[in-house]
């Protein structure tokens, strides 16, 4: 409140905001941007599943890229790449509970991020809870993640994934990017 009140030291109005009041708008204006991005990967994904819910059989590829790429409808009861796929219908629970406190974690990271940090950081942290949000919905829905892009090339597989899975593994390499690569501030003095 102070940042309102003050007034210019010589009395003369001032047309601009008081620093700390631009302060707060950049980063009220930065935190919508980070919830816009996750809102349209939440979008975009949940689509993309209902399309998929829909068109596709369970299990059956339909070739995209022969060779390379096809749609398969998958159910991952699991977490990541299928880890923890083979828990008992009893302990998904607990699979959803992980998803609850990864999403916790991304927070608390996004509360350091967010402050501080540059468009990487932002575009990070909207690409993570936008996608942990849109796998969390299907285990809320359906009790499994629904996965339909299926790569696969000579011998070599990769679990299917979505639009969801993309966006986090994006944003997990952006934060690891800018993590790596930011230099601490200099001392004082």
């Amino acid at each position: 409140m102070r940042a309102v009140l003050d007034a210019p030291a010589d009395g003369r109005s001032q047309r601009r905001a008081p620093h700390a009041l631009r302060a707060l708008r950049g980063r009220r204006r930065r935190v919508t941007a980070v919830f816009a991005l996750a809102g349209a990967i939440v979008v975009l994904d949940q689509v993309t599943k209902a399309a998929v819910l829909g068109r596709l059989p369970l299990g059956v590829p339909v070739a995209i890229l022969d060779e390379f790429v096809s749609l398969t409808l998958v159910m991952n009861p699991g977490l990541a790449f299928g880890l923890l796929g083979t828990v008992p219908r009893a302990w998904r629970w607990v699979v959803a509970a992980l998803s609850l406190v990864a999403l916790a974690v991304l927070a608390r990271v996004a509360l350091r991020v967010l402050p501080a940090g540059g468009w990487a950081g932002r575009v990070a942290i909207g690409l993570i809870f936008g996608g942990a949000v849109g796998n969390l919905i299907d285990r809320a829905q359906f009790g499994a993640v629904v996965d339909f892009v299926d790569v696969h090339w000579r011998g070599w597989h990769w679990p299917a994934f979505n639009v969801a899975d993309s966006a986090i593994t994006v944003g997990v390499a952006l934060l690891a990017l800018r993590l790596l690569t930011d230099r601490p501030a200099p001392a004082p003095g």
